[in-house]
């Protein structure tokens, strides 16, 4: 009998189905892989499992050893010996290793807490992970893969039976990743199961027994480790034809209008590590340019570092349009001038003023040149809207319209039309079709293809292979921040691609 079984799995979000009838099984000490491409469903499936979505609020069935189980929160989850190891870990760094582990669990006595207790306890819990560390020191003082292990030492000694461990090694350097891995290991060999979500196949095909792939949602094939290959894995993941719905502009290369050399980015979060480490590209005008790579690779902290917009200290060179050859750009004011313009992912958060008119959020990078003594000529400011509203096909009730009521398709032009009225000479685009419906996606396509045969270049960032694929005339790959290929045009399959993104980096 199955340890764990999910059954006929099913999770919509408004207009979304995210997960239909997926069905997955668990043996007890078996450590079972999910894998899939970002937006597979693969992090929704294990919410539903852990109760971030509660019962009542998907479909299908959950049964642990037998029996149907109803969880309304991870602490239901966790009750019945089930932890989530997430990539972005739960600790509290200001406190002790010691106090991290034993967090609202502290043994106390007449209301006191014993600290030789907690020591005591802590000391066992990091036995159990091999960790020989002093548990009074703050959490803050650990590497990355030290409290890692801490994080599921905290889920051991709480008797758990199955870790549900989301791209643990996703930040972690080898040492730290071999480490884990053999601890997994024994950690099966104790009888402890696992399900471990990774897009790192070399890791996967190390550890797993089992390998199940999810699609668009769907569960669509599971296998022994020893009954399958890599190259069998990509091709579930990837699975699909490129579709005519993505007509590849036709290349027009002219002149060089974006140069970077050695561009590399340093992680907010740790200055020694780098987000994005040593890219060089060229774009022409009349090129679209793919940025491929999985979550995490460093494909949005790129494209935010060129527009001037990074959270942490920039290196390298940029050349744009034929100006000078100088360092990165300091603020996105300095990138809009030289003629770079960003569509970002987060179009609600960074992009739209959802209070303000069509008029205003269009207009709003481009007041200066309707400014005459200080004042705004409105008529040509609307004008100039209008023109651009009918060359996008925007569908307002007015230009007086609230942003914020338009279809997602509609607010995405309005950003598009935003920049394209500053005249730029590189459109940057991160996840540009994200969140709109099928006519809108094929309306944005159709735009990107008039732009690029009137000699824009566009760099273009793509969670949807074949979109990218179908978009691109080259495809860079990054993994881990660093750049593992550069494919031209029909060079670049789903499987060249898939295989770069996923290889170890």
């Amino acid at each position: 009998m199955p340890l764990l079984e999910l059954r006929a799995i099913t999770k919509d979000f408004p207009g979304v189905r995210a997960l239909d009838g997926v069905s997955f099984d668990l043996a007890p000490g078996e450590i079972h892989a999910l894998c899939g491409e970002n937006g597979a469903g693969k992090s929704t499936l294990i919410k539903v499992l852990c109760g971030v979505y509660p019962a009542g609020s998907y479909g299908g069935e959950i049964r642990l050893r037998g029996e149907t189980v109803h969880f309304h929160g991870l602490p239901g989850s966790e009750a019945r010996g089930i932890a989530l190891i997430a990539q972005e870990l739960a600790l509290v760094p200001e406190l002790s290793v010691a106090e991290n582990l034993l967090l609202g669990r502290e043994p106390c006595r007449f209301g006191l807490i014993r600290e030789a207790e907690v020591q005591k306890e802590a000391r066992r819990a990091l036995d159990l992970v091999g960790l020989a560390i002093p548990v009074e020191i703050p959490v803050r003082e650990l590497g990355i893969g030290q409290q890692q292990l801490v994080e599921i030492a905290k889920a051991l000694i709480k008797n758990a039976s199955i870790l549900v461990l989301d791209e643990p090694t996703a930040a972690l350097p080898e040492a730290d990743t071999l480490r884990l891995l053999g601890l997994l290991g024994d950690l099966r060999r104790r009888g402890v199961a696992a399900i471990y979500i990774s897009h790192r196949l070399d890791e996967v095909f190390a550890l797993a027994d089992r390998i199940t792939v999810l699609r668009d949602g769907r569960s669509v094939g599971t296998a022994r480790r020893d009954e399958t290959t890599p190259e069998r894995v990509i091709s579930l993941m990837v699975g699909r034809e490129l579709s005519q719905a993505f007509p590849r502009p036709e290349r027009r290369s002219g002149e060089i209008l974006l140069s970077l050399r050695d561009w590399s980015v340093a992680d907010p979060q740790n200055p020694d590590r780098r987000v994005v480490d040593g890219v060089s590209f060229e774009v022409r005008a009349g090129e679209v340019l793919g940025i491929a790579g999985l979550m995490g690779a460093g494909r949005t902290a790129l494209l935010a570092s060129l527009f001037g917009a990074a959270r942490s200290s920039v290196q390298g060179t940029i050349r744009v349009a034929g100006g000078p050859v100088r360092k990165p750009f300091r603020n996105p004011r300095e990138a809009i001038a030289a003629g770079l313009a960003l569509v970002g992912e987060d179009r609600k958060r960074y992009g739209l003023f959802a209070r303000g008119s069509v008029l205003d959020n269009m207009t709003l990078a481009s007041l200066r040149a309707f400014s005459r003594r200080g004042l705004i000529d409105d008529r040509a400011r609307r004008a100039a809207a209008s023109g651009q509203a009918a060359a996008l096909r925007l569908k307002a009730a007015s230009l007086e319209a609230l942003v914020a009521q338009l279809s997602g398709g509609n607010q995405q032009k309005v950003i598009l039309g935003r920049w394209l009225l500053r005249r730029p000479r590189v459109l940057l685009l991160d996840e540009p079709t994200r969140g709109i419906d099928v006519g809108a996606k094929s309306e944005i396509y159709d735009l990107i293809g008039r732009l690029v045969a009137g000699g824009l270049g566009v760099v273009l960032v793509s969670s949807e292979l074949p979109e990218l694929l179908g978009l691109s005339h080259r495809v860079l790959v990054l993994n881990q921040g660093r750049p593992m290929g550069l494919f031209e045009g029909g060079a670049a399959t789903p499987e060249r691609v898939m295989g770069a993104a996923t290889a170890r980096a």
